[in-house]
């Protein structure tokens, strides 16, 4: 710094010498212009000379303009290394997918993209990652949840939806490490034409791995194949199949969540036998290894995803899973598939249904498919789907709801047993005529109970009434009740089919929400039907029970009145149609009872007839004279055990 200010010194004492000795030699004008001339310079210096803020500036740009160089450069330095390390790793991942993929290298990269194929019904998303199914839109139907307010709400009803789904098959190759290709890391070639959709997983020779899936406009049903073509020298010649394996998280659907669960199963029809299923209400396996399987469907409460084989399947393990309350989803199911293929030039035809339970859409497909329907097994699932189900059906055609539904189904139902209620009537009326003498009896033995029912039996014997005679109608009755119970949760017709305060005929009706739940099974609300149907019940009892003699088993009476309390937790989550069918039921009682009665029953002639009974010759052998003879020797039983324990005393 001080060198530069030393040498301006010099040069500026310098210009002053020259100066002095031009001017010494010049004449007063010329020094007066130079003069000028040189106050000019300086004054244009002064005006064109940047300001201290201008300086600044300046300074900044350079600096930005050097900052801006320098990052380029580095930039630059740094793609360089980057496209050098990225060719080594690029080089590296080619090597590592043929050594996992083999001739499928190729498949087992790029970007997957999303297919749709839709009809009025469904919305079906498909993936080229896998080819697989990514998720089903049912348009017609919704899913009912409750929101922060405890209020149901409907939302879009999605299957096959969880991110946790898996539907891919196991290739064998025995080129490379572990044996086998999955599917499900590939990415397929994905082409539509029309309702049909291709997807070629493409091996480096050319020969491919197809999945084609073409939809029916007017159902849910899909045609569904596998194709496989010059993979000679690819596919291991060790195997006669090729397996699939199909995992499913089911999300819950009904606002009756643990209730969905119990009707939710792996369903599955081993060849040319009646269809089976996992257990509904615990994890459970069904290993049919080397079974034929013409059919595997994943079954929910009102929906399912079934996967239906032209041929049979070889054989299948099925897999279903509980899960906690707080997973998002139902339950887990998970089946492996054994397909047969005779050799790499092969294809297999399928049929795959998604969609709701509808029993004649189903029933259309055959190999039984409608048996997924939880109708019930054996007699009670015959009475629902060829008696019950076709009288609904029928009702169905002239009124829209289905609680008047309901009341005229009930109705009819009654009436087809009203000759079983006449005769439990007439029978408890002929019990009423002989009361008077019961009660003589008990007066008489009433310290001796076996003596009171053996005199009993005798008097019924001698007037020809039968004890049981009130019972028996009841009991013939029994498989209908049991039929419809497993008729109401289970018919779709239901679903979210309001009536009255019900919102939903399928699930329970919410009269009262609680803020707290009650234990055994009762839940955290209270239902109204299900509380007038224990109200009508208790009544119907009392007014029953009137006339009847519980002499013989006192703890009768009071059960007949527990029982209706001890089923309120029952039905208290239990379908809003079953409680509504047994309201309407015990009011039909009450009046059919009581206009029989009123109109059918004369108790004086049904005396005269017992009186002139009484006079008959009577034969022997039957029933109640086998039933007196246990009597009597119980009776005798106890009479030899009194007497011991009386000796034991005075001993």
């Amino acid at each position: 710094m001080n060198f530069l200010i030393n040498l301006i010194i010099v040069h500026l004492c310098g210009f002053i010498l020259v100066l002095n000795k031009l001017l010494a030699v010049m004449d007063r004008n010329t020094q007066l212009g130079l003069l000028l001339i040189f106050g000019l310079f300086v004054l244009w210096q002064v005006v064109t000379s940047p300001s201290q803020d201008e300086l600044i500036k300046q300074q900044k740009m350079e600096d930005s303009i050097m900052l801006a160089r320098k990052t380029k450069e580095g930039i630059r330095e740094k793609i360089v290394i980057q496209s050098t390390e990225s060719q080594k790793d690029s080089t590296e991942l080619l090597v590592d997918r043929e050594n996992k993929f083999g001739t499928f290298s190729n498949a087992a990269s790029g970007k997957a993209s999303d297919f749709v194929l839709e009809n009025d019904l469904l919305k079906v998303t498909f993936s080229t990652k896998g080819g697989t199914i990514k998720e089903v839109l049912i348009k017609n139907h919704h899913k009912i949840v409750q929101n922060a307010d405890r209020k149901d709400v409907k939302e879009p009803l999605r299957l096959m939806s969880d991110d946790r789904d898996k539907f891919y098959y196991a290739l064998p190759i025995k080129s490379i490490p572990g044996g086998f290709i999955y599917t499900k890391d590939l990415i397929f070639e994905g082409s539509l034409e029309g309702n049909t959709i291709r997807f070629k997983a493409v091996a480096n020779n050319g020969g491919y791995f197809e999945q084609v899936y073409t939809l029916n406009p007017e159902n849910y049903l899909f045609n569904y194949s596998i194709k496989t073509k010059n993979l000679d020298n690819i596919l291991d010649k060790g195997f006669n199949s090729i397996k699939l394996r199909w995992v499913s998280y089911l999300g819950k659907l009904e606002k009756a969540v643990s209730y969905e669960k119990n009707y939710s199963a792996i369903y599955y029809k081993p060849g040319i036998d009646n269809p089976k299923h996992c257990s509904c209400t615990s994890s459970d396996i069904e290993n049919k290894d080397n079974t034929p399987i013409k059919w595997v469907s994943f079954t929910q409460q009102f929906f399912n995803v079934s996967l239906l084989a032209s041929e049979n399947f070889k054989g299948a393990k099925m897999v279903t899973t509980f899960l906690d309350d707080s997973d998002k989803a139902l339950k887990k199911m998970d089946a492996e598939i054994v397909i047969p293929f005779k050799n790499a030039d092969n294809s297999f035809s399928m049929d795959f249904y998604l969609g709701p339970n509808e029993f004649d859409r189903l029933y259309a497909m055959g190999n039984n498919l409608e048996d997924i329907i939880a109708f019930g097994t054996s007699f009670f699932g015959t009475i629902n789907r060829w008696v019950i189900r076709p009288v609904f059906n029928w009702i169905s055609q002239f009124f829209v709801n289905k609680g008047i539904v309901i009341f005229i189904l009930t109705f009819l139902v009654k009436l087809s047993l009203f000759y079983l209620t006449y005769r439990m009537i007439y029978s408890q009326s002929k019990m009423t005529a002989l009361k008077p003498q019961i009660d003589k009896l008990k007066e008489k033995h009433k310290d001796d109970a076996s003596t009171v029912q053996m005199e009993s039996m005798k008097l019924y014997r001698e007037f020809g009434v039968n004890p049981l005679g009130s019972c028996l109608p009841m009991l013939l009755q029994m498989p209908i009740w049991f039929a419809l119970y497993r008729f109401f949760p289970a018919a779709i017709e239901f679903r979210q089919a309001p009536f009255l305060w019900a919102d939903d005929l399928s699930s329970y009706d919410e009269w009262i929400q609680l803020p707290f739940a009650i234990p055994f099974g009762f839940g955290s609300h209270i239902s109204l039907f299900t509380i007038l149907w224990a109200i009508s019940t208790l009544a119907f009892t009392f007014y029953n029970s009137k006339n009847m003699d519980f002499s013989a088993n006192p703890a009768m009476k009071w059960m007949q009145y527990v029982m209706p309390i001890m089923f309120l937790g029952f039905f208290n989550s239990y379908a809003s149609g079953l409680t509504a069918y047994l309201l309407f039921s015990n009011v039909l009682n009450i009046g059919q009872t009581m206009a029989t009665k009123a109109f059918l029953i004369d108790e004086a002639k049904i005396l005269a007839q017992m009186e002139n009974h009484k006079k008959k010759p009577k034969k022997t052998g039957g029933f109640q004279d086998r039933l007196q003879k246990v009597l009597e020797e119980q009776r005798k039983i106890a009479e030899q055990q009194k007497n011991a324990k009386t000796q034991q005393k005075k001993k």
